[in-house]
């Protein structure tokens, strides 16, 4: 049973630390004045993975069989994700400072949760990891001592924890970076190298 917990661990953690569009947005949001930001986007993401693992340890064989859906999540993500890479590259870098009043720190802190969600929600790696997961992982541990749901809760939570370091890791990173991103110039390099790299994401989801 240890052993079992441990190797679920470890899958879940390499999902979630391994560079894809989700940790490159958290080392951007880590780069930023405000660290409550960064760890708000952190933990849309990392809710929205555990409730995608729950979603196909319910009904991912019933997802499995929709083509037209499989055929047009790809799509959608890559879709949202040029958008983000455009607005990534062309965005303004303010040299003055981010404005601190309660209303423009509760937008901030509205607009990362919901842009963690909706990239994770989006992701098709996301969707394909936890399905690989709940088949290697939740269905072997259900028994009679332990019910399928209870497993796949454990699974739901050991996948929450791990996303929580995991795309945690990258927004630490970039807080890490930002001594180095002290200077407008050098933070519109870091958005334009992002907005590269997620084009580089779009293009090998796509192929």
């Amino acid at each position: 049973m240890f052993s079992s917990f441990l190797a679920m661990a470890g899958f879940a953690l390499a999902g979630a630390i391994t560079p894809g569009p989700v940790n490159l947005i958290a080392l951007r949001h880590g780069g930023g004045r405000c660290r409550i930001t960064a760890f708000v986007y952190v933990l849309g993401a990392s809710l929205s993975y555990a409730a995608i693992v729950w979603l196909m340890g319910q009904s991912g064989h019933w997802l499995l069989k929709q083509p037209e859906l499989l055929r047009w999540a790809p799509r959608i993500c890559a879709a949202y994700l040029l958008w983000l890479a455009w607005r990534l590259a062309s965005s303004h870098v303010d040299s003055s400072g981010e404005t601190n009043t309660s209303a423009a720190l509760q937008t901030g802190l509205s607009k990362a949760f919901v842009q963690g969600v909706a990239i994770q929600s989006l992701n098709p790696k996301a969707w394909l990891v936890a399905l690989s997961g709940v088949g290697i992982f939740v269905a072997p541990l259900a028994s009679p001592q332990m019910p399928l749901e209870t497993a796949l809760l454990l699974f739901c939570t050991i996948s929450l924890l791990a996303c929580l370091l995991g795309v945690g890791f990258w927004a630490a990173l970039g807080r890490a970076l930002t001594q180095w991103l002290s200077t407008p110039k050098r933070q519109q390099r870091l958005n334009q190298t992002l907005a590269l790299l997620l084009l580089i994401s779009v293009v090998s989801m796509l192929a």
